[in-house]
């Protein structure tokens, strides 16, 4: 950098779908909050992965999380929800990182070919990845929705709120399957 330029302000995308938040990824929001001036955490509306919470129920999950999340003073975090290509999204936030977090090889190889796809649409936009916590390593959403809806134990993977959140939606879906259709 040069002596009398202002710094430019880091501002990163963290996208998902974020049905439900999970430990996990709350771990990312932290770290990745410590990294850039301004995190934004898009939430993809996507209606192919048929989200169990909409898109505007997974922003207030995620917006409550993150007010209780212990994060330094000068560390900015927005919540979006987005219905577009990627990219799209990442250039009208003016961000230049998609941050995303790694849980495993298998990820790795989904990202990694992401990366490389996000890239020839913009290059000027770098993917980082950030390994999860040893210890979250294994919450998937879709694992932990899992669980939920067979009534196990789904506390050591979301928070109380979101746990609360994910059992009633859960109790909705199995009176649902109860009742036969016409």
């Amino acid at each position: 950098m040069t002596i009398g330029h202002k710094a430019q302000k880091r501002i990163a995308i963290y996208p998902g779908t974020f049905d439900p938040i999970t430990l996990g990824h709350v771990d990312i929001i932290r770290r990745g909050a410590r990294i850039f001036d301004h995190l934004i955490v898009a939430i993809a509306d996507n209606p192919g992965k048929s989200p169990l919470f909409s898109s505007d129920e997974r922003a207030a999950m995620v917006r409550h999380e993150i007010e209780i999340l212990e994060t330094s003073p000068d560390s900015q975090i927005e919540v979006i929800t987005y219905d577009s290509l990627l990219m799209h999204c990442v250039q009208a936030q003016g961000a230049s990182v998609i941050l995303r977090g790694l849980r495993a090889v298998a990820d790795f190889e989904y990202e990694y070919q992401m990366a490389g796809m996000n890239q020839q649409i913009d290059n000027t936009i770098e993917t980082m990845f950030l390994m999860a916590d040893c210890v979250l390593q294994p919450i998937a959403s879709r694992l932990v929705k899992e669980v939920a809806f067979y009534e196990g134990n789904i506390t050591p993977f979301v928070s109380p709120h979101v746990a609360q959140k994910l059992q009633q939606r859960m109790r909705e879906k199995r009176r649902e399957a109860m009742i036969p259709s016409s």
